[in-house]
């Protein structure tokens, strides 16, 4: 398989994992509703009324927004340029590795800590990706 089809291959994973927390969060949500653990009126303007198991939730989903948005900027430019190879393969894998990783630190026992310190690794990865980037377009060819 060609490096545009595993920087592909890992956007269609990281697309899928994101589905995985939406539906988790949705029947969360719906959940903690039915359950009377929360009011629609009370969340209706004001998301941190919610449950904390699902603020924590509903906020790993949110940083699936934030960051990513890096990973998503490049991919189609590395696609067009012609500058898809092992190098910014294996650091957009590391990338999405390190997103799943993260939320399940996140939504799982929380420790802050270990969830800075894998947030941090695919920070760093996707750094270097977009430092890879620039050094063949503008220096290497």
């Amino acid at each position: 398989m060609d490096p545009a089809k595993w920087l592909l291959l890992a956007a269609f994973l990281h697309v899928g994992w994101v589905t995985v927390l939406g539906v988790r969060l949705g029947r969360a949500r719906f959940r903690a509703a039915r359950a009377g653990r929360v009011k629609v009126k009370d969340i209706a303007l004001d998301s941190s009324r919610w449950p904390d198991d699902v603020r924590k939730l509903s906020n790993n989903f949110d940083n699936q927004f934030q960051v990513p948005v890096l990973f998503y900027a490049i991919l189609p430019l590395l696609l067009v340029t012609g500058l898809a190879d092992t190098i910014s393969v294996v650091l957009a894998w590391v990338f999405v590795a390190s997103r799943i990783v993260h939320s399940l630190v996140h939504t799982g026992g929380n420790v802050v800590t270990r969830r800075f310190q894998v947030f941090l690794f695919g920070f760093v990865a996707i750094g270097l990706m977009w430092a890879w980037f620039g050094l063949r377009y503008y220096v290497i060819g």
